[in-house]
């Protein structure tokens, strides 16, 4: 049985929010599912915790499954896009090594697994096409 894990993708000021995992990999916030609770509270709830940021869950964005060697397990990820409802600076938990913000053409030189990066740049999409309607 695969585990879950419930990844946001919170854009503010054209930069996203991303986390540093003990892997020295940078992630999406976001975790695991609590009983009686919905995918899109989950998201909200995580990135809440791990950042300090309110977020209004948006779309869901992508799902697949990623292999963890250092764990040798198997997660079963789904991504929301997230609205940030909140100017203060992002806080670090004690859950990641680092917090940072990365415009859309620094995505593709972070390591990052590439479903992270295909959500990043979807949500950058849906964004762009939102504000030429």
């Amino acid at each position: 049985m695969y585990s879950i894990s419930i990844k946001g993708v919170v854009v503010r000021d054209g930069r996203v929010l991303l986390l540093k995992n003990e892997r020295e990999e940078w992630e999406l916030p976001g975790g695991r599912i609590e009983p009686d609770e919905t995918p899109e509270e989950c998201v909200a709830r995580e990135i809440t915790e791990e950042t300090q940021w309110p977020v209004t869950t948006g779309p869901i964005l992508d799902s697949w499954i990623y292999y963890i060697n250092e764990a040798e397990k198997h997660v079963f990820i789904v991504t929301y896009g997230c609205y940030p409802d909140t100017d203060a600076e992002p806080v670090l938990s004690h859950e990641h090594k680092e917090v940072g913000l990365f415009g859309e053409d620094e995505i593709a030189g972070l390591n990052m697994p590439d479903g992270y990066k295909r959500s990043i740049m979807t949500w950058f999409a849906q964004l762009r096409a939102a504000e030429n309607v």
